[in-house]
């Protein structure tokens, strides 16, 4: 998914959800008042994204781990992200320059690890355009793993969560294997199958440099017994044509991103106009369906409409990104803290926020704070299934 702190609430085209009158309110911080009377939506589309647990609640998918309360993509994000109760994770991969597939958002990772300070690495430092944006720092394709594994993570937005500091300097960057073997470990610790939505960074980029993302993938998941029908696996990315190819090398779900601006990168390169307004529309899900499995919105873009004509033409809906920090919410569900006052960094009304996209009848949601997102489908869904 894109970058927190890129934009903190940009408008939408289209009708926001929070602009949908409230059903349901919050009575406190820390537990939501919930109607539990049959919810038209959150029946329909289930259960279409099956992890192997015969399951039909949407899912939740600790994006980059439990990214709200430990730096993101580290194991200790991961293992907790389960552990508050995820059905699935979300790691980012991009490549070294040796080709070994890591988890991180993006290829510049001066915002997420120590290398600033590493006087070793200084000379590094350059400045690369990748998909049309200049970006000033240090890129996982100049860095072998084994100088990689030098590294430590840090918070990549520490004004807002200047909790998570607390854990910067304490874990490395995982590999893809890693994040693999986590999940098997996890799997059978928590007794339930962990799903797993592996992001493509920036396909055509790394293609580019002689580094393609794709094949290691493909061969990763073939070495732990992943690529099968039926795997927990969804395989993600903001670009088509290597989703396209994927669909032959792949038995595993596909997912088709769609962000709130902007164009794919690959069609953009290739003088194609489409942008993902337009793969937003019933003539762009009939496209998508012939290749994916489901897409993921930005949550800017989801609305009953956009759920109702992805629906239509048997696809899934993720939502993405939810979390709890003022920031990151629309503005009716901002909160002031405990002086009165306005705070990025307070939690707003999150527990509202998830509710109007389950109520919207969506199969997932991408949380840096999965907690917040298992609470409120739990009390909405729960009393459906029992």
């Amino acid at each position: 998914m894109q970058d927190p702190d890129a934009r903190h609430n940009p408008g939408s085209p289209r009708v926001h959800p929070g602009d949908v009158t409230r059903t349901a309110s919050v009575a406190s911080p820390d537990v939501p008042r919930l109607q539990t009377d049959p919810i038209i939506a959150l029946s329909g589309g289930l259960p279409v994204i099956d992890l192997g647990s015969g399951a039909t609640k949407p899912l939740v998918i600790a994006h980059r781990g439990a990214s709200g309360y430990r730096p993101e993509h580290t194991s200790a994000a991961y293992e907790l992200g389960v552990r508050l109760g995820a059905d699935a994770l979300e790691p980012d991969l991009v490549s070294t320059a040796d080709g070994v597939l890591v988890a991180r958002h993006e290829p510049e990772i001066g915002r997420t690890t120590d290398i600033a300070s590493r006087p070793e690495f200084a000379d590094r430092r350059t400045t690369k355009t990748v998909d049309g944006i200049t970006h000033e720092g240090w890129f996982v394709d100049d860095l072998t793993l084994a100088e990689l594994r030098t590294l430590r993570a840090v918070e990549r937005i520490p004004d807002v969560r200047r909790r998570n500091t607390l854990h910067d300097g304490r874990y490395g960057v995982a590999t893809f294997d890693e994040v693999l073997e986590l999940r098997a470990r996890l799997s059978a610790e928590v007794g339930r199958p962990i799903g797993l939505f592996p992001e493509i960074k920036h396909s055509s980029w790394f293609a580019e440099r002689g580094l393609p993302i794709e094949p290691a993938l493909v061969d990763a998941l073939d070495r732990h017994g992943l690529n099968r029908p039926g795997s927990p696996v969804w395989v993600q990315s903001f670009e088509t044509a290597n989703l396209v190819a994927l669909r032959g090398a792949l038995r595993t779900g596909l997912v088709q991103l769609l962000d709130d601006h902007g164009a794919p990168a690959d069609l953009a390169a290739a003088g194609d106009p489409r942008t993902f307004a337009d793969l937003a529309t019933p003539a762009g899900f009939a496209g998508i369906a012939r290749y994916a499995d489901a897409v993921g919105a930005a949550k800017q873009l989801v609305d009953p409409l956009l759920v109702s004509e992805a629906h239509d033409f048997g696809l899934s809906v993720l939502v993405f990104t939810l979390r709890n920090e003022n920031r990151f919410l629309p503005a009716d569900l901002r909160r002031p803290g405990h002086d009165g006052a306005w705070h990025d960094d307070d939690y707003g009304d999150a527990f509202a926020e998830c509710e109007r996209y389950l109520r919207l009848g969506v199969e997932g949601m991408f949380s840096d704070h999965p907690d917040t997102a298992v609470t409120v489908r739990d009390a909405l869904v729960a009393p459906l299934i029992s």
